[in-house]
């Protein structure tokens, strides 16, 4: 006959789990200083825009509730926020797909492996500003890539400034697969080794063990990526400055030709753009979260 636990076994049960939670309180405590920074400052700022694009925090004149920051450019805001979207869902995708193909040749464990993991560590530190001067002094129609190859400036396509935005997407998608791959090869060494090796063991081809082990490993981290990607090349403006067309203007050009005019009454107009912006971004990351949760590892 098993004996009886008694009192003590159940303390000692309770003991980890009041551990565990003093830890988390711990944990919670010392980032709680660098959060409440950083809340007051991201909070404050959008609420300190929303204010003055509603003509409560005004530059000149009396307070009060309007909603012509949003209405006087309202074509302008529309044309911009669908080629906000269009760069950004492109600039994601492609990042995704590349980043995901070169974080899978990371983990295989190779000398291309190798090599490709060095080319992504040296991209990640170069701002964006000089990688799209870089794309540009690259593929312009006067630039070194149409000189070695001895085509004409009125031969090559317009790649810079052109219609489709080609010279932007690229910049964000060399970028920013750079980051993917180094997100996505960290959560694969950890764990694709394992599965993997147990996959092959029950004769899995190399394409099966792709379809229904890798991929499926990778799915949540490629979704983090993929908002982080899609929210910053929503707000991003140098590359779509310096790379882009003069019109018409994504959001955050547009925005920023607005908040550096002389006229005053057109920052109202600037911060109605921001706000505009800031209530796509978090769309984008509730949708995000929302397929995020419908991953096999979140359950």
């Amino acid at each position: 006959m098993l004996p009886t636990p008694g009192p003590g076994a159940a303390i000692a049960r309770a003991r980890p789990r009041a551990s565990v939670a003093r830890d988390r309180w711990v944990a919670l405590a010392s980032v709680a200083p660098a959060l409440l920074i950083a809340g007051l400052v991201v909070v404050g700022g959008i609420g300190m825009s929303a204010a003055q694009s509603v003509g409560l925090l005004p530059l000149v004149g009396e307070a009060a509730f309007t909603l012509d920051a949003y209405v006087a450019n309202g074509d302008e805001l529309l044309t911009g926020l669908a080629l906000s979207l269009g760069i950004a869902t492109a600039s994601t995708a492609l990042s995704c797909v590349i980043g995901l193909a070169a974080a899978i040749i990371i983990t295989q464990g190779r000398v291309t492996g190798r090599v490709v993991a060095a080319l992504s560590a040296l991209t990640i530190p170069i701002p964006h500003l000089v990688g799209a001067a870089s794309v540009g002094l690259l593929i312009a129609d006067s630039g070194l890539i149409p000189r070695v190859l001895g085509i004409a400036p009125t031969a090559w396509p317009d790649l810079v400034g052109g219609p489709w935005w080609v010279a932007v997407v690229l910049e964000y998608t060399w970028k920013e697969s750079a980051f993917v791959a180094l997100v996505v090869a960290g959560v694969l060494a950890t764990r694709v080794a394992r599965y993997d090796e147990t996959a092959a063991l029950l004769g899995a081809s190399r394409a099966r063990r792709l379809r229904h082990v890798v991929i499926p490993l990778a799915t949540p981290a490629v979704i983090v990526s993929a908002i982080i990607i899609f929210v910053y090349t929503l707000g991003s403006y140098e590359v779509a400055w310096l790379l882009g067309r003069p019109y018409p203007e994504p959001l955050p050009v547009l925005a920023f030709r607005l908040f550096t005019s002389i006229t005053l009454t057109s920052r109202p107009e600037a911060a109605a753009v921001a706000v505009v912006t800031t209530l796509v971004s978090l769309l984008a990351v509730a949708i995000g979260m929302a397929l995020l949760r419908r991953t096999p590892l979140w359950k």
